[in-house]
């Protein structure tokens, strides 16, 4: 039962700390910011655990209330996001407090509640799966729902995959080819699926990607005006880019080799970079144990593994995203590795 105490305590924890920095600003900012970072930092790199790895453990015996704590975050993440555009909107912390309070709550958006949902829209019961995709749409990034499932797990590891970082490729360059190819990737797929089935086109779940992420705009104008929209934006947008960075980082320059036919081979531990850290792993719903999760994308978070015969990054995933936003240090840093992962047999 280590997962059923250690993820509802690593991932709900901070959302007290965020919400009382933006009830009362002050001291509770710099903790709230301390936690998401330097405390997640330090606790990776200095305290040891071992948690469970077994592939062959039952996740409804290790954890039984998965479900239920994702429900749990998804609900966080709605009202997280409603009270930091109050608290911005009304403007009462004064500038330095307000992006504070940007900042860590979006840091949990980004590295949790991004997790979660990604884990939701991979659930097999339409209400969890509606759930995740709400969540996205709320970040005003609902085409990843359908990005994801039908374009990114078919072509992972590919030139046709839009969230796979090519080697040499900066972060920026690959956020603004990832952002708009899953978009038009997605919808294309999207149009496929419902020509297949003979449905119309207003059935097209990108109807409601976009009317959702504009009545969501429209509430956060009525909750907090001018200012709170702005907040709303804020937060979207560095969501967006967190969860673009962390795709970027796992699949950094990592490619399936063509068989024969000229398809690509199977999926397997050595196209996906991980990250072993235990806190930002519980942090993240095991995210960071990439390679396991593509390879059985409908396992359920508790019971993803490490894989060590695959590559490894030197740091958490949270610290390699950081890097990241300096290309030079990431490909100093990084293009080393891959060579020894790319290197022919």
């Amino acid at each position: 039962m280590f997962n059923a105490i250690l993820f509802p305590l690593v991932t709900l924890a901070p959302l007290p700390l965020i919400a009382l920095a933006a009830v009362q600003g002050g001291a509770w900012v710099a903790l709230a910011l301390a936690w998401m970072t330097l405390l997640t930092y330090l606790l990776d790199q200095f305290v040891a655990i071992a948690t469970p790895t077994d592939a062959d453990a039952d996740p409804e015996m290790e954890f039984p209330a998965a479900d239920l704590l994702c429900t749990v975050l998804a609900l966080g993440h709605f009202a997280l996001l409603a009270l930091v555009v109050l608290s911005v909107g009304r403007g009462g912390h004064g500038l330095a407090a307000d992006v504070g309070v940007i900042v860590a709550a979006g840091l949990w958006l980004g590295q949790v509640s991004n997790s979660n949902a990604h884990e939701l829209i991979h659930r097999g019961a339409r209400p969890l799966h509606r759930l995740g995709n709400w969540v996205f749409i709320s970040l005003l990034y609902g085409h990843h729902t359908s990005a994801h499932v039908l374009i990114h797990h078919r072509l992972v590891a590919t030139p046709d995959d839009p969230a796979t970082a090519r080697a040499g490729e900066g972060f920026y360059g690959y956020a603004l080819r990832a952002w708009t190819g899953a978009f038009r990737q997605g919808y294309a797929a999207e149009v496929a699926r419902l020509a297949r089935v003979g449905r119309s086109p207003w059935h097209n779940p990108y109807v409601i990607y976009v009317a959702g992420g504009l009545v969501f705009c429209a509430g956060a104008v009525a909750i907090g005006g001018a200012r709170g929209l702005a907040a709303y934006l804020a937060l979207a947008a560095y969501a967006q880019v967190q969860l673009l960075l962390s795709d970027y980082v796992q699949h950094y320059g990592l490619m399936r080799r063509l068989g024969p036919e000229g398809k690509p081979e199977p999926v397997g531990p050595r196209h996906s970079w991980n990250a072993p850290h235990w806190f930002s792993a519980a942090l993240m719903l095991n995210a960071p144990r990439h390679a396991d999760h593509h390879a059985h994308p409908g396992r359920p978070f508790p019971a993803l593994r490490d894989d060590p015969a695959g590559p490894m990054l030197p740091r958490s995933l949270p610290a390699m995203a950081t890097l990241a936003l300096v290309p030079p240090l990431w490909r100093r840093v990084m293009d080393r590795r891959l060579r020894h992962w790319t290197r022919p047999a």
